[in-house]
């Protein structure tokens, strides 16, 4: 009897069709068990943000609104409304309103010559535009200080004049306007450089000059990052204390701002008014926020549309 050869004869390649197909299946419909976030870790990422928030922000401010919580509304309202409280509100506000509009004016501007202008020096004055946040601000209140006053390097020239600058209103605004400076230059400079050059030679194309490039062109584009950094320093002015204590001269009803009759009730060991009074730079700051990214978010949309 023969015995039988059995030849192996290997299985038949793939269809590319099939192969093809199933690719294109599991693209359309992916595996249950993949993973939906890209980042791992995601769980504990979330958990020790929120919890850092809550610790180094929520925490703080909820013992806050306690302490102003424990006084009586009739109290609460004695304490925000005093004729000394309304003076430092708006001392305050005028101080910080007239440090953004110098803040917006320059930032934009130094804004603009960084991105576009190549100079001897340009990454020196970058680098220098943090300067302010790296500074603590009672080293620039006291270099104000030493500038401004009566006796210092510009003050003395000021003062055959009658004009004060320090422990008056202007020195205050200069030095809300140090501390919150690198806020607008920022906030614009990146959308700048991001800014397409072939929109403003379409416009030069067209006709347009100048000037009226900027304000059709390049201003409607610019503007929801400078109202971001403008209400980003305004929101650091009205709450400024270290640069202000050192050249404001803290003068009631003339040159003492909220910051300062907050730390003088504490200094007084007034906790419950101290506590009240900073409710109302809290709020403030909160719906200046929260109004900062509404209209920013709508002329974002009205960009892009």
């Amino acid at each position: 009897m023969q015995a039988r050869c059995l030849r192996y004869a290997p299985p038949p390649p793939p269809s590319l069709s099939v192969t093809n197909h199933d690719q294109q299946s599991e693209i359309n419909n992916p595996p249950a068990h993949r993973p939906r976030h890209i980042i791992p870790g995601f769980g504990l990422t979330l958990g020790s943000t929120l919890l850092f928030v809550s610790l180094a922000i929520l925490l703080p401010l909820g013992a806050l609104f306690l302490k102003a919580a424990s006084l009586s509304w009739t109290d609460y309202w004695t304490h925000i409304t005093d004729a000394r409280a309304l003076a430092t509100y708006r001392i305050t506000l005028t101080s910080a309103l007239l440090a953004t509009v110098i803040n917006v004016t320059l930032g934009v501007l130094i804004a603009w010559i960084l991105v576009r202008y190549d100079f001897p020096g340009r990454r020196l004055l970058d680098a220098a535009i943090d300067l302010p946040f790296a500074l603590p601000t009672a080293v620039a209140g006291l270099s104000l200080a030493t500038l401004l006053a009566p006796n210092g390097l510009i003050g003395q020239f000021f003062a055959p004049l009658d004009i004060k600058l320090a422990y008056a209103l202007p020195g205050m605004v200069l030095a809300m306007a140090f501390t919150s400076f690198p806020f607008v230059t920022r906030t614009v400079q990146p959308v700048l450089a991001d800014l397409d050059p072939q929109l403003e030679e379409a416009a030069t194309v067209l006709g347009a000059g100048p000037l009226t490039t900027f304000w059709r062109v390049i201003f409607p584009a610019i503007l929801p990052a400078t109202l971001a950094g403008g209400t980003l320093a305004l929101v650091r002015s009205l709450g400024e204390f270290g640069a202000v204590v050192f050249i404001a001269g803290n003068l009631p009803f003339r040159t003492e701002i909220t910051s300062l009759l907050i730390y003088t009730r504490v200094s007084e060991h007034e906790y419950e008014a101290a506590a009240a009074l900073a409710t109302i730079v809290l709020a403030s700051a909160l719906l200046l926020l929260i109004g900062m990214n509404t209209l920013q978010h709508r002329l974002l949309k009205r960009t892009e549309n």
